[in-house]
């Protein structure tokens, strides 16, 4: 099923990637790699299939879907189990730092509501020195 287009107009499809040689090279009708993307709508749903790389340029209209073994399958899975992994841990990295940021700057204000209490204080302390020195 490699010459015509059997994807259903306005499917989303998600990026273009290979994962890292899991699939076998594949060649569109422009003699370009086809590109294995993720069906996000439909009957279909998560199912893959090679797609031309240039699909939105051309009128190549390349479209095969692929045959997972059991093992690419689960070794796509694990790849995109560790890949999430990856990116959620790199976001809890930053909102710690963000948070230690953030607690630095709450103790400064402390510090700072503290020397302004300091301040006000010794203005008012200064106010009756000097109202006690003209009488």
């Amino acid at each position: 099923m490699a010459g015509g287009r059997s994807v259903p107009v306005g499917s989303s499809r998600s990026s273009s990637n290979s994962r890292g040689g899991l699939y076998t090279t594949t060649k569109c009708n422009c003699g370009l790699d086809a590109v294995v993307r993720t069906m996000k709508k439909g009957h279909n749903i998560g199912s893959r299939f090679y797609e031309c790389p240039k699909w939105q340029d051309t009128n190549c209209n390349f479209m095969k879907w692929v045959d997972c073994t059991n093992g690419d399958d689960l070794r796509l899975q694990i790849f995109d189990g560790d890949t999430t992994i990856a990116e959620l841990e790199m976001h809890n990295k930053f909102l710690e730092d963000k948070l230690k940021i953030m607690q630095g700057q709450r103790e400064k204000m402390e510090v700072m509501q503290q020397l302004k209490e300091e301040l006000c204080d010794m203005r008012t302390e200064l106010m009756q020195c000097s109202r006690n020195e003209t009488n």
